[in-house]
């Protein structure tokens, strides 16, 4: 007999749950995600398995499956969940894992580098000397500092995320 513990999920209340997966998900358009894929990802984080189908989502956040594939699309490509498919079936289930911000800032720090390569051309073309090579210059070394500080932070956080839930 479980002690008084949580509920399950099928135990939660299904309003409370909605209630969070779309006030998490209109912080996340605030913050400027696009509001189908901040549901979708609002939707698997709340849920126990980590894991859901496209007619799974579509059930619980009242949309189409066209709605859910396009917001699972952009979710995989910003490393904010994956796909895999469920053992013996053609059916796909979209997951969000642990890591999903060390995920996505990791593939931040990626465009960063980016954006640091084109800027330093950018300075050589402009002059360094020159009002608009300075500020390209300035632009370059707030990226640089930016990305320093995601190593040295992302790493304090693996350190941390093992003290805490005992794993790396």
């Amino acid at each position: 007999m479980r002690e008084a513990a949580e509920p399950t999920e099928r135990e939660r209340d299904p309003r409370a749950v909605s209630k969070f997966v779309e006030g998490f998900a209109a912080q996340l358009v605030e913050a400027g995600m696009q509001r189908m894929p901040a549901r979708v990802f609002a939707a698997l984080l709340s849920s126990d398995s980590g894991a859901l189908t496209s007619a799974e989502l579509g059930e619980r956040l009242q949309v189409s499956p066209a709605a859910v594939s396009g917001a699972v699309r952009y979710l995989a490509q910003q490393h904010m969940v994956s796909r895999e498919r469920e053992p013996g079936s053609r059916r796909e289930r979209y997951r969000v894992h642990s890591d999903q911000w060390y995920e996505a800032l990791t593939n931040r720090e990626a465009i960063i580098k980016r954006w640091e390569s084109a800027l330093r051309e950018g300075v050589t073309s402009l002059g360094a000397d020159t009002p608009a090579g300075r500020r390209l210059a300035e632009t370059l070394a707030f990226f640089e500092f930016v990305d320093e500080e995601i190593a040295a932070m992302m790493e304090r956080w693996r350190i941390h995320r093992e003290k805490r839930f005992g794993h790396g």
